[in-house]
């Protein structure tokens, strides 16, 4: 796409009025062992995670995340872990991609040092690439406790050399700035701004010894349960998916400038046409595999509740869970359940092929 389109792209985003509304995202079988056996000839053998509640397996605090009450965890392992989910998140399947167990999450690394040996998750729900409406370490905090941990030496050249690095970016700081008055007419010039820090952020990370790094794009934020209750999880808001089609453009154009500095770095896990897929994905019978994907499994009672709220006096459950979250693409408004991401990770297998390029 050229800039004159680009430029035209930037006008239509002008009327964009409200953007994410409330988007604080605080976010084996043979087959798979067949690709365990593939990464590891490549050489892969850690895992560093830096971003938000899509990849976050228990960085958020206790006292104030959702993530680490019932019903989060009840299908894997059966209690809350702190991941935004009823079980396994982004994370875990890429773990899984490269044949490796899902890393410790970086608050628990003191208890745990003989974990590090498959990498570090240092994504915190909530945050963004700038400060975000959660009081979280932002991404660039989360690289410098990284930075931190290489000049201990706990990890050698060789270690950083056999990594992947995974980079979320789910929408937050797009929330935060329209919690803080964005106009409209600065919305592009703020995506711009995201999408270069983001850029700076992996590259930041490649110069500290991480060959490969994978970054996601924007899913449909439009589709996202929050954005779809008005028209009963039926239809995806597409002025917001408009919007989301406009950061991934630009960050197409980052990771291919990324790659024309070192080539072969940095690839896209493409998130976006992962969701959209699956969301029109039929299965031998002609059938939709989830019945109706924009629709949460788990969800609060009324308007001032969400999944996990309880009754600050009496305990009592405030929210309500489906009977099969199996069957459910999104366990809450924001997140995929296991059984989404599941299936997302199904569509972005190809997307592993580039760790060979």
């Amino acid at each position: 796409m050229g800039n004159h389109n680009a430029y035209i792209l930037c006008l239509h985003l002008f009327s964009f009025l409200v953007l994410l509304t409330g988007t604080q995202v605080v976010q084996s079988s043979s087959h798979h062992q067949n690709h365990h056996s593939r990464y590891r000839q490549v050489g892969l053998s850690k895992l560093f995670v830096f971003g938000d509640s899509y990849a976050d397996t228990g960085n958020n605090p206790k006292s104030v995340a959702k993530s680490w009450h019932e019903p989060y965890g009840i299908t894997f392992p059966g209690r809350p872990t702190g991941r935004w989910s009823d079980g396994r998140v982004l994370t875990d399947y890429v773990a899984s991609f490269i044949g490796i167990k899902s890393p410790i999450a970086y608050k628990w690394i003191k208890f745990g040092p003989k974990l590090l040996s498959n990498g570090i998750n240092f994504a915190y729900g909530g945050t963004g690439v700038f400060n975000t409406l959660a009081p979280q370490p932002n991404m660039t905090t989360q690289i410098n406790f990284f930075q931190k941990i290489i000049q201990t030496g706990v990890y050698s050249k060789r270690d950083l050399d056999s990594s992947l690095a995974l980079v979320s970016l789910a929408g937050n700081d797009y929330g935060a700035y329209n919690a803080r008055s964005g106009t409209a007419q600065g919305l592009p010039a703020f995506m711009a701004s995201v999408v270069n820090q983001l850029k700076l952020n992996v590259k930041r990370i490649h110069e500290m010894g991480v060959k490969k790094v994978a970054v996601t794009t924007l899913q449909p934020l439009g589709c996202l349960p929050q954005n779809t209750l008005l028209s009963y999880y039926r239809h995806c808001n597409a002025t917001q998916n408009m919007a989301v089609n406009f950061h991934n453009f630009l960050l197409k154009q980052a990771v291919q400038q990324l790659n024309n500095e070192v080539k072969n770095s940095t690839f896209l896990l493409d998130l976006h046409s992962a969701f959209m897929s699956v969301f029109k994905k039929r299965n031998s019978s002609g059938n939709v595999k989830f019945s109706n994907p924009l629709q949460p499994c788990c969800v609060g009672m009324d308007a001032s509740n969400s999944c996990g709220s309880t009754d600050q006096l009496s305990g009592k459950k405030k929210y309500r869970v489906c009977k099969h979250p199996k069957a459910a693409f999104f366990w809450d408004l924001l997140h995929p359940s296991q059984a989404g991401w599941h299936a997302v990770s199904l569509v972005l297998h190809s997307s592993f092929n580039k760790l060979y390029s």
